[in-house]
């Protein structure tokens, strides 16, 4: 599906002045793609657009908006209409935030930040698809146009780590997981449109550290780029991927299996929930975990 970075297709991405979304428009935009940047942030989106700007092969149009309402998102559909009118070929809904309670030790007793929370990264996601999915499944009907839709999640999402004490986070996430998934599914008939669950590692960006449109050049010893993140995509995009799970410097591709691995087993063994942190658990995790990395490593070892 790399074929949707093609020049003239359109890119319309949310998130998109600053971090993993601006290195996903700055791939598009290698491309020759026209690019739509979506972002809450109108300092960031105005630097973003002075980046990328318009060139005498692609477009670039910008637009200030909350992703959680849904009358934006209708407003928008009508701009691009305008501007765009063949319509878009990658949708990317990677626009997230990581709300905080008032009360970091009462996260229970904070409904607003629940609500807060589910509404960016939920209904974020919701009201993109209510209102562009239309525009990309119809248009997805021409011959030979291959089309995709992103959609950002996070591993906190699949392995539910508590530590944060954010517990909303880790269950927007899960549901955009399902979301993904259940969309996926709807569409595995279209042959001209993918959907993809790109879970990002350890990424330096605005919502981890960095501010901006450029990560910092301090970035913590062990996490990825944005830009790495985006390669990462595009080459998953490329095989065909539907859960497209980044590591990072820290984390390796095992690991991460090995992790969500022992999360479903939670469930399957009848466990205490997010066992991996339980004290009475947490040793048994770490050892099953190390030797399952070494059996989902050894075939590429054997295959050196």
């Amino acid at each position: 599906m790399t074929s949707v970075f093609r020049p003239k297709a359109t890119a319309l991405i949310t998130g998109g002045a600053s971090g993993v979304g601006f290195a996903i428009a700055q791939l598009c935009r290698s491309y020759d793609m026209n690019l739509i940047l979506v972002d809450v942030h109108a300092e960031n989106l105005a630097n973003a657009h002075i980046m990328v700007g318009d060139t005498p092969k692609a477009k670039t149009f910008t637009h200030v908006m909350d992703v959680a309402d849904l009358a934006s998102w209708e407003y928008l559909r009508g701009k691009v209409a305008d501007r765009f009118p063949e319509g878009v070929d990658l949708l990317v809904l990677n626009a997230g935030a990581a709300m905080k309670p008032k009360e970091a030790e009462k996260p229970w007793e904070d409904p607003e930040y629940f609500q807060k929370t589910f509404s960016t990264n939920i209904m974020g996601v919701v009201n993109g698809l209510s209102t562009f999915l239309p525009v990309v499944t119809t248009k997805s009907q021409e011959p030979d146009r291959k089309q995709a839709i992103v959609i950002t999640g996070s591993k906190q999402g699949i392995t539910n780590p508590p530590g944060g004490k954010n517990p909303a986070y880790n269950a927007s996430k899960a549901a955009v997981k399902s979301i993904a998934e259940h969309l996926g599914h709807d569409l595995q008939g279209n042959k001209n449109i993918s959907i993809h669950l790109l879970v990002p590692g350890w990424t330096y960006t605005s919502l981890t550290g960095s501010s901006g449109v450029i990560p910092d050049v301090n970035k913590p010893k062990g996490a990825w780029l944005p830009k790495q993140v985006a390669g990462y995509l595009y080459e998953k995009m490329g095989k065909g991927d539907f859960y497209i799970i980044c590591p990072d410097e820290d984390v390796t591709e095992a690991m991460d299996e090995a992790r969500m691995a022992w999360a479903m087993g939670d469930v399957m063994e009848r466990r205490p929930p997010l066992s991996r942190w339980n004290d009475m658990w947490s040793s048994v995790a770490a050892e099953w975990i190390h030797k399952e990395m070494e059996k989902r490593a050894k075939p590429e070892a054997e295959g050196l």
